[in-house]
Parts: structure tokens; C-alpha cells; sequence
């Protein structure tokens, strides 16, 4: 065997690795979305409505009633909204904003005049809160007065309500982070009500301030809660709320009526209109 042909033989054979590089893209693609980018056939285009994620978060069934913006208002998706506003900005504050007793304050100041579009950026992220807060109740009271947590949707009910619990202890902790006098006092009398609850007041308390007065453990506490632990929370419960719409039948709608009150079609193609 000639030298030329031994460096041949113990040279690595590239030729797989080069179609294993064509084909990756594809494989990757299918095994998260199982159809084509651009459906070429009517069985495509049916597989690509039936596998879309938004196909399985929403109801499978929509009746004309609930299409009407005046059955709901919009007043859910609104809220949802305002939370991805928050979370985007929130995620942009916390590249800047520093949890410390030392440099909060200043941190805020910076925000509204040296930082490019800080003020902005925080009017967005303190409005988007005021907003969720107002229209999380409005969608509650929306949602009682027109008997949609009657049955079958006590659980989401339920799960409403603990949403809108959430929604208040996200602006709470949120309140003390601008660290001025204002967020301060706030919080010195909002801790000092929650020990008086009872039986649990002094220890509630003293988790949410990790000492017995308000400093640098309860700035350190509320943001770690603020940022980490309640969005968590939030989106569990919103993936949840929104599961049970969809087992429950769809958006809130009256119940058909009985058969007895249908009246009947006079003319022959009546029924139809």
C-alpha cells in the first residue's frame, strides 16, 4: 500500500457529518412542530390547525354569542396583555435596578435621567401595574354579574379569585422597590396590617420583612417575590384558568334554552335563519 493511499485510508470520513449538517435544520424543526413551515396540501394545511399550540389553549368550541365583544368585554385578554407588558419591562428594569438599600433610590433617579427611555421604560412598567390591578376586577365583576361562575365553572371561579389575590401581592411588593419615603411608610403600615392577623400576624410578618422593621432583608424579600416567586405563581395559575376555559366549554354564554321554548318555524326555511 502506497503512502498516499495509507493518509487516504486513516483520514476521517466527513461525508456523514456534512449531510447530517443538511438534514439538522429539518429534523430540529419536525421534532418540535411535526408540519411544514408552509403547508403544501390540504392534509398539511388541516394538521398544521390541529397540532397549533394556540389551538389547544383555546376553547374547541366558540358559539356566535361569545364572539361579541360585548359578552366579555375583552376584559380577561386585556389583563393578560398588561401581564406580558410587565413582565417584558420588569425583565428590562432589572438589567439596571440594584436591591440594596445603598443604591435603590439612586437607581430609580437614574432611570428618569440618564438611563435612554428610563422614564418611559418605568411609567410603562408603574402604568401597566395600575392597569392589570383595575381591569383584574373589573374582569371579576363582569364575570359575577353575568353568572359565569355558576356551574360548571366554580373551580375557575375559584381560581379567579386566587388570580386577583395575586395580581394585589404583585403591586404590594412591587411598591417598596423605588425605596423613597412614599414606598416606605406604604409598606410600614401595610406589614404592620398583616400582624394583626390572626394567628399567623407576627410570623407573616416577619417573612415578609426578614427582621422587625422595615431595611434592607424587606427590600431584598419583596423583590426576590416581585421578580421570582409570584410570576411563577401567576403563570401557573394563568395556564390553569385558561385550561379550564377551554374544559368548561368556552367563554361565559347563556345556557341554550329548553326545547320546549323554541318556538316553531312557521315557514320551511325559517329554522335555518
Amino acid at each position: 500500500m502506497s503512502v498516499q493511499n495509507v493518509h487516504a485510508s486513516e483520514a476521517p470520513d466527513r461525508s456523514g457529518e456534512g449531510n447530517l449538517l443538511k438534514v439538522l435544520p429539518g429534523r430540529l424543526w419536525r421534532s418540535i412542530f411535526r408540519t411544514r413551515i408552509i403547508p403544501t396540501n390540504e392534509l398539511e394545511r388541516s394538521k398544521s390547525v390541529s397540532d397549533n399550540f394556540f389551538f389547544h389553549i383555546h376553547s374547541s368550541k366558540v358559539t356566535e354569542h361569545t364572539l361579541k365583544p360585548t359578552t366579555t368585554l375583552g376584559l380577561g385578554l386585556f389583563t393578560l396583555y398588561t401581564f406580558v407588558i410587565l413582565v417584558i419591562t420588569g425583565v428590562l428594569l432589572m438589567f439596571y435596578y440594584v436591591p440594596t438599600v445603598a443604591e435603590a433610590y439612586d437607581r430609580m433617579l437614574d432611570l428618569r435621567g440618564a438611563v435612554f427611555f428610563g422614564t418611559f421604560l418605568r411609567n410603562l412598567h408603574r402604568w401597566s401595574a395600575h392597569a392589570m390591578v383595575a381591569l383584574a376586577v373589573a374582569h371579576m365583576v363582569r364575570v359575577y354579574l353575568t353568572g359565569a361562575h355558576k356551574a360548571p365553572r366554580e373551580f375557575n371561579w375559584v381560581v379567579g379569585v386566587i388570580l386577583l389575590l395575586l395580581t394585589l401581592f404583585m403591586s404590594f411588593t412591587g411598591y417598596l422597590l423605588p425605596w423613597d419615603q412614599l414606598a416606605y411608610w406604604a409598606i410600614v403600615v401595610g406589614t404592620a396590617i398583616a400582624g394583626y392577623a390572626p394567628l399567623v400576624g407576627d410570623e407573616m410578618r416577619y417573612f415578609l420583612l426578614g427582621d422587625f422593621a422595615v431595611g434592607g432583608e424587606a427590600l431584598l424579600r419583596f423583590y426576590v417575590l416581585h421578580v421570582v416567586v409570584l410570576p411563577a405563581v401567576l403563570t401557573t395559575f394563568i395556564g390553569v384558568h385558561f385550561w379550564r376555559i377551554r374544559k368548561d366549554g368556552g367563554l361565559a354564554r347563556p345556557k341554550p334554552a329548553p326545547a320546549s321554548t323554541i318556538p316553531t318555524p312557521v315557514l320551511p326555511d325559517q329554522a335555518k335563519e
